[in-house]
């Protein structure tokens, strides 16, 4: 299952997933997307199963409704892919509340929603994957349009963390449940096009054919690609912030 499928990564990664023969249950605001995106899929490859459904993350009602209606349809869900997400955002304290009160609904509090519905499911299979998309603008507090969304990815990652350490924990005995959180740099989709600063940008075929082989791993984080992020991401966490600040 992927949230945020009817664009960007998540259309990306439906494509990947599809052909290596996963059935598949997406999710997205944009329905009139999702269909084309599902009668893609299956024109490719008519042997697998795709369900669909419109869904807004910020309704929390809805995605317990979702989460649940995927599970009937294919019986299981063996992966849940949280990724559906917002770019919006503007230096705080410049009169855009709203837009950065936007973003951190859609990529934090809507994250949430999605953690509690899947591992709802989970827990009732005794087994899955939850998979939390990330950013590497999470390892660090960033300046200018970028703060809001990458203080929400960190969070986003902390609660992952927090999900992972309960897997392994005395409550968790007798489960096979896996969580995953992943860190992308820069592939190409609708939410960094007009970003004039996209350094390392990678397309986004490549960028989602990486993001799917890291998911294949089951790893607890993964930095995609890992050429140059996994080096990269290890430097920004140590670099001066006052080298960070200017990038603001």
């Amino acid at each position: 299952m992927i949230t945020g499928a009817s664009a960007g990564l998540g259309m990306g990664m439906a494509r990947e997933f599809a052909a290596k023969g996963h059935n598949l249950a997406l999710c997205a605001r944009r329905t009139e997307r999702l269909v084309r995106l599902r009668d893609e899929l299956l024109a490719t490859h008519p042997e697998i199963t795709v369900v669909i459904r419109q869904l807004d993350v910020t309704e929390h009602d809805e995605v317990f409704a979702a989460f649940g209606e995927f599970t009937e349809q294919l019986g299981v869900l063996d992966r849940i892919i949280v990724n559906a997400g917002l770019g919006k955002g503007q230096p705080l304290g410049t009169g855009y509340f709203y837009a950065n009160k936007q973003t951190a609904e859609t990529n934090f509090v809507a994250a949430l929603a999605q953690c509690e519905a899947a591992m709802a499911v989970f827990r009732e299979q005794r087994d899955g994957h939850l998979v939390m998309i990330s950013s590497i603008s999470a390892l660090r507090g960033l300046p200018g349009t970028i703060t809001t969304y990458a203080a929400t990815k960190a969070g986003v990652a902390s609660l992952a963390e927090g999900i992972r350490a309960e897997t392994l924990g005395k409550s968790a005995r007798g489960t096979s449940i896996k969580v995953s959180t992943v860190y992308p740099g820069y592939i190409r989709s609708e939410m960094n096009e007009k970003l004039p600063r996209t350094p390392l940008v990678v397309s986004l075929e490549k960028g989602c054919r990486a993001l799917v082989k890291a998911i294949d791993r089951e790893p607890a984080r993964a930095y995609v690609p890992a050429w140059p992020w996994t080096v990269l991401g290890a430097l920004l966490r140590v670099v001066p912030l006052r080298l960070i600040a200017r990038f603001a």
